[in-house]
């Protein structure tokens, strides 16, 4: 098999979206493995001149190129902003260089994967659902389904704090998530840290991917905050139809920049996993604060394991590569539990 990373950290990170809320931890936790070798860069001229980085706008194909053309020896590229396509990602994996993609809307996440030749013809590895959710909930996923010796079905419940100060692409990505219609009824779940709440359906990309990845056909994940309220509220529109209204580019921004101000609880968050075959049933939970924070050291995480470890070249999601299930131990020296909840019913 190809593999990629053969020999060591040779070559620098551009980390593209590093000063903001994932990306500046993204870059504070490369420097710390990798000093001097790694590059923020970002839309903002100014602030990457400040900042020893690069001005980059992956919205400009031309210009990303020009801009890894002008560094010389990029070795890796940690997207913290999503793309508008995917030819940011084709132009990192067809050079060799390998990608980090924290992204998670399902359509940008297909496109990357349909990358999957180019980038083994050119040694190259992507890493996806990079993050907590999509990620954590990947990898709490694939332990139920192996602990049940296959899943039949999977229910992933993501609870967020609604206190965090998110960057405006998470926001965004919320708007439109609510904007979906609901494609099953909401459930009420035992979340460990906050006890029974009901969450509903939302369209993260990891119940599409791991119906893919670990063959299990009936997989859905239900979102709700730490804030009752604003939970209620927020799906109480949605089933008005009274959120549809984002899907227009102008309302869309509206909301984003209405949600941005609202910070009504705290920063804590959960997830959990359950996954069913026949009579024989499964549930990990984890709970950790500070979600941009959180997804920030995945990435990095990941980072690190294409410039030093022996990854296979081409496209993988987080759950199929074994060695990447190192992040939930790593993450208790960071105050992220995990642990098994057989014995707390779903209820």
């Amino acid at each position: 098999m190809t593999t990629a990373n053969m020999g060591g950290p040779t070559g620098r990170i551009l980390v593209v979206g590093g000063y903001g809320a994932v990306g500046a931890t993204v870059t504070s936790t490369l420097t710390e493995w990798f000093p001097g070798q790694v590059i923020p860069g970002g839309r903002d001229a100014a602030r990457a001149r400040e900042d020893g980085g690069v001005r980059v706008d992956v919205s400009d194909p031309e210009g990303f190129r020009e801009v890894l053309d002008g560094l010389g020896d990029v070795a890796a590229v940690v997207l913290c902003v999503e793309p508008p396509d995917a030819r940011a990602a084709r132009t990192c994996l067809e050079r060799g260089i390998h990608l980090v993609d924290i992204g998670a809307t399902r359509r940008q996440l297909d496109a990357v994967a349909e990358l999957h030749d180019p980038a083994v013809r050119a040694g190259a590895t992507a890493l996806l659902s990079v993050g907590v959710a999509p990620g954590l909930t990947n990898l709490l996923a694939r332990r139920a389904h192996e602990a049940v010796g296959g899943a039949e079905s999977l229910r992933l419940t993501v609870l967020l704090g609604s206190g965090e100060r998110h960057g405006a692409d998470a926001v965004r990505w919320t708007v439109q998530g609510l904007a979906e219609p609901a494609t099953a009824g909401p459930e009420r779940t035992f979340l460990p840290g906050f006890g029974a709440r009901t969450a509903h359906p939302f369209p993260f990309s990891d119940q599409h991917t791991l119906r893919r990845t670990l063959g299990v056909p009936d997989v859905t994940t239900r979102l709700c905050l730490d804030s009752r309220p604003l939970t209620g509220m927020l799906f109480a529109l949605r089933r008005a139809g009274l959120l549809r209204v984002a899907r227009r580019p102008a309302a869309q921004r509206l909301l984003t920049g209405v949600f941005r101000r609202v910070h009504t609880g705290g920063d804590a968050f959960a997830v959990r996993a359950d996954a069913r075959h026949g009579d024989r049933h499964a549930a990990y939970g984890l709970t950790g604060r500070a979600q941009s924070r959180v997804t920030g050291l995945v990435a990095a995480f990941a980072a690190r394991e294409l410039m030093t470890g022996s990854l296979p070249a081409g496209v993988h999601h987080i759950e199929q590569l074994p060695s990447l299930e190192g992040v939930l131990g790593w993450l208790g020296s960071h105050g992220v539990t995990t642990r098994r909840l057989d014995g707390r019913t779903r209820r």
